[in-house]
């Protein structure tokens, strides 16, 4: 059985001579393992072999009625100490996998009271290698094709990791088993498809895919682990043309690139981003912006170089239905009245319908019978700087605006046209 973690083997005596510990640990590799001294006929004992890289070949420790003491009450955060009665040293223990700390301290208990071990995996005690005692990289940077690792793997304790100009037509399914990954930068590459099971880093929090050939976002990654870590997010100078419904759920999202794409529209629940406090869309396809934009509270906000359409609010774009159907009146009643809805108590299909509500100006939501006009707003509403819209040095956009029902948009158009008077 081994260990890699950081030890620090205190003498108990020190302190009595007037001398003060390090205190801090080294990293190495601890075994559990039988030592036999030659020419004695007795069975071989257990020892503790600590290995580290000044002494690779390791230091032994006899185990068998030779603890004190075990502190494990911090072995879940990786902490232990062994405390043995010869020679009189403590041996502290850190920075350990609590699941594998917590089975090696149970070891070393059998071997204190002599239990038969027979039936755990104990390690040949030989000297390590400087590969087992090295701290584990949290980094690896990879910008050329020729440093691209093929026989061996990503090392499993990269907590950031870039591979860019390597020419990836896929993301390697190797870099889906690094668990610890907080950034993961693979721009500058031909990917084309994100796999579904990328959602499974659970601990991502920044992911740049900048100049690749993606052409869609998939849902699956919405509704990922993703929604409670991902922060900032580079999609620019791709190949999307839209964005999944489903993207609001993304809402730990603080820093969002979209430049250089084909997107002819941003998801209508924008607005549920939140903490989104840096979005920039340049050179992309939009007409106008989607309802929910003005929910937005951003630092900084780049729209620069796209077709807008002229706003009209006087040509409205009908789709009332008057009397209301059923399913139009108990939809917005779910809506309005909060009432749960899922996939187990109504179909799929009418949850997807709830999920694509739009909202009125009164408040009131409305599913497929309202009036929906386009208006101009200026973007300094919903953000602090405001890089501007075209070369004329305008700050005004146009986004859709929906009404529940004539009423609604009649009362819209009186402050309009009032507006306009002044």
């Amino acid at each position: 059985m081994k260990l890699q973690c950081e030890v620090e083997v205190i003498n108990r005596m020190l302190p009595t001579f007037g001398v003060r510990n390090r205190g801090k640990g080294t990293r190495a590799v601890l075994s559990i393992g039988r030592h036999e001294d030659k020419g004695s006929g007795q069975r071989a004992s257990i020892y503790l072999m600590i290995c580290t890289l000044k002494d690779k070949a390791g230091s032994r420790y006899k185990l068998q009625d030779n603890i004190e003491q075990v502190f494990s009450k911090f072995v879940q955060e990786g902490k232990a100490t062994i405390r043995l009665k010869e020679p009189t040293v403590d041996i502290c223990l850190s920075k350990a996998d609590g699941c594998v700390l917590k089975n090696f301290i149970s070891t070393v208990g059998l071997a204190h009271k002599g239990t038969d071990v027979t039936g755990v995996s104990l390690s040949r005690l030989i000297p390590a290698k400087t590969s087992e005692i090295e701290k584990p990289r949290a980094k690896m940077f990879i910008t050329c094709k020729k440093d691209y690792p093929i026989t061996t793997c990503f090392p499993y304790s990269l907590e950031h990791l870039q591979v860019s100009y390597c020419k990836l037509a896929r993301v390697d399914m190797r870099m889906l088993c690094l668990k610890k990954l907080q950034k993961l930068d693979l721009s500058n590459n031909h990917i084309r498809k994100l796999p579904k099971t990328i959602g499974d880093l659970v601990c991502l929090q920044e992911l740049n895919l900048q100049h690749n050939f993606l052409e869609s976002f998939d849902v699956s990654l919405c509704i990922s682990a993703w929604g409670n870590t991902l922060t900032s997010l580079d999609l620019s100078e791709n190949k999307l043309k839209a964005l999944p419904v489903q993207f609001g759920q993304l809402k730990e999202l603080i820093n969002l690139k979209l430049d250089e794409n084909e997107l002819v529209q941003l998801p209508f629940t924008i607005g549920k981003l939140s903490k989104l406090r840096f979005l920039s869309a340049t050179k992309n396809k939009l007409p106008y912006l989607p309802s929910s934009f003005k929910m937005l509270n951003l630092e900084k906000l780049d729209l620069f170089d796209n077709p807008f359409e002229k706003a009209e609010p006087m040509v409205p774009d009908i789709h009332l239905k008057m009397p209301l159907s059923l399913l139009e009146c108990a939809s917005r009643v779910t809506i309005n009245y909060r009432i749960p809805h899922s996939p187990h108590i109504l179909p799929v299909t009418l949850c997807q319908e709830l999920s694509m509500a739009k909202t009125c100006n009164c408040g009131r939501p409305c599913l497929n019978s309202f009036i929906k006009v386009i208006v101009l707003m200026n973007l300094h509403q919903v953000s602090q700087t405001v890089v501007l819209v075209d070369t004329m040095g305008g700050t005004d956009a146009p986004i859709v605006c929906y009404f529940c029902s004539l009423t609604c948009y009649s009362q819209f158009l009186d402050k309009y046209l009032q507006s306009s008077r002044i």
